[in-house]
């Protein structure tokens, strides 16, 4: 039966012109929320504010396409710039990431990575420079039926957020985080898939010693990799999730969204360690609200009992809404099998405009103008 969450977003999309694809807004950590780059309003800013989000010059919500895979654009979005400040996380910490809207049409994997900045920081890093290594990665949750159920429709349910794990032993530094959703609607053609990077800045603590060998994002893929060129229309019971392999020690984390009871200021290059700024109910760190199905997968199989989380009483000002428990089952190789329950009530700084693309094997199209700076109609 499809979620509250799902019925929701179909209705928004017939109710619109614009299908808006979008963007990581912000991501919440130990109950503070840091706010990411909004390309809807900071582009036109003569002073945008200090953010831990790298900027970009998609206005339109566009993507990154696969014949640009080997240029900067695919570092941190097209033309992609240093953030301005950055946010401190400790090893192991657990982050959750929250997407302004995404469309259900586009369904494919999430991966997320990191890369060792230096000492002089994040915020005046050359991009290509970066090697990333692979700390997290979903792909397809359920191939029971066309065109199946992927971590994109995790996120969606998940009230428009993903959480990620910081690794418990990575050595302490200055890192950008990199979080991609790779939309796979229109895959199945040549140059048909989308990426979609955003990056954040993180100076990251601990006593850890894991210095993991990265690879320029320029080459993560190629535009003939097998989790590329894919159409998630037909028969799909496996899906190869682009990208290096996964570091030694990573694993599976559970879904789910967390509660923001304060907000943090970015701390620019050189300064102190970021902390909150404004309570937003309650001073004590937000727990998960609910535990959905893990899609993080680590190279080895796992399974994941579905859990509940507590729910909290902090105030929903910064971050999304609660969303309800999924029911999760192992699957063979490198996936988890989701069985979605009720969904997350639609909050006010989340909702998601979707749609749901046909069960045939013709893809639904998605153009984008990179020079674009003002949002452009979206065709699907």
């Amino acid at each position: 039966m499809p979620s509250a969450a799902r019925v929701l977003a179909s209705a928004l999309a017939g109710a619109v012109a614009v299908s808006a694809h979008g963007y990581a807004k912000g991501l919440t950590v130990n109950g503070v929320y840091y706010a990411g780059y909004d390309v809807t309003s900071a582009p036109y800013q003569a002073n945008p504010p200090t953010v831990i989000g790298w900027g970009t010059s998609a206005t339109d919500l566009g993507f990154v396409a696969p014949d640009a895979f080997s240029s900067g654009d695919i570092v941190c979005h097209r033309d992609g710039t240093n953030a301005k400040g950055h946010a401190t996380v400790a090893a192991g910490d657990k982050l959750y990431i929250s997407w302004n809207t995404w469309p259900e049409s586009h369904k494919g994997p999430v991966i997320d990575y990191l890369a060792n900045c230096g000492d002089a920081g994040c915020e005046t890093v050359e991009k290509t420079s970066l090697k990333f290594f692979k700390i997290a990665e979903a792909g397809l949750i359920d191939g029971s039926s066309t065109p199946g159920v992927y971590a994109a429709d995790e996120l969606i349910d998940n009230n428009l957020g993903w959480m990620v794990e910081i690794p418990s032993d990575i050595a302490p530094g200055n890192y950008v985080l990199r979080h991609e959703i790779i939309a796979l609607h229109s895959g199945g053609n040549a140059n048909g898939a989308q990426n979609y990077p955003q990056c954040f800045n993180l100076k990251i603590t601990g006593s850890g010693t894991s210095n993991p060998e990265g690879v320029p994002a320029t080459e993560l893929y190629t535009a003939n990799d097998a989790g590329i060129l894919f159409s998630i229309y037909g028969s799909v019971s496996s899906y190869p999730i682009p990208g290096p392999a996964l570091i030694a020690g990573a694993s599976a984390i559970q879904q789910a969204s967390s509660a923001a009871t304060a907000t943090g200021t970015a701390t620019p290059a050189g300064g102190d360690s970021s902390s909150p700024t404004s309570a937003a109910g309650s001073s004590s760190a937000a727990v998960p609200t609910s535990a959905a199905a893990s899609t993080s997968a680590a190279a080895a199989p796992t399974s994941a009992a579905a859990t509940s989380a507590a729910p909290t009483s902090a105030a929903q000002t910064t971050a999304p809404a609660s969303s309800s428990a999924a029911q999760a089952s192992a699957s063979s190789g490198d996936f988890l099998t989701l069985s979605t329950g009720s969904a997350p009530a639609a909050s006010s700084t989340a909702t998601s405009t979707a749609s749901q693309p046909a069960q045939t094997t013709k893809a639904p199209v998605c153009k984008s103008k990179r020079s674009s700076k003002k949002l452009r109609r979206h065709v699907h």
